[in-house]
């Protein structure tokens, strides 16, 4: 116990700290968004004619994207729903880099009517390492 009380703000860092580590994962779960990997993903798109939006910043988007992806930063897309309302009765699959913004962006999207959504597990990263086709703007 008198380590604690003299080593206080140490003991508060390492909490601090793991509690950041743990994050991701806690806020992953209170998504309640599905994750599909690359190959689910890319048979929702051919099967079910899934749009699938990527949620990166224009430049990280012109660096290489999915074919077809629908590009809008999460930054902006709250204010530009109304741009996918012809997108609501079909699958969306959610896309960012890695998928901590696709499970944020989860929330916007249900309020604004969407019901199925899923997130792309590892974002782009993963769809690019399973070996799948990336598009550059030119």
């Amino acid at each position: 116990m008198s380590f604690i009380q003299e080593n206080i703000m140490l003991v508060l860092i390492a909490l601090v700290s793991g509690g950041m580590l743990v994050w991701p994962f806690i806020s992953r779960r209170l998504s309640g968004a599905t994750e599909v990997g690359p190959l689910e993903a890319v048979q929702m798109i051919n099967r079910k004619d899934a749009l699938l939006l990527d949620l990166r910043e224009p430049g990280e988007f012109a660096g290489g994207h999915a074919p077809n992806a629908r590009n809008v930063p999460l930054g902006q897309l709250e204010k530009r729903t109304g741009e996918l309302e012809k997108f609501k009765g079909k699958p969306v699959v959610l896309a960012c880099q890695s998928g901590s913004r696709s499970h944020s962006a989860t929330a916007v999207l249900k309020k604004a009517g969407f019901s199925e959504i899923v997130v792309l597990a590892g974002g782009i990263a993963a769809w690019q390492q399973a070996g799948l086709p990336l598009e550059k703007e030119r």
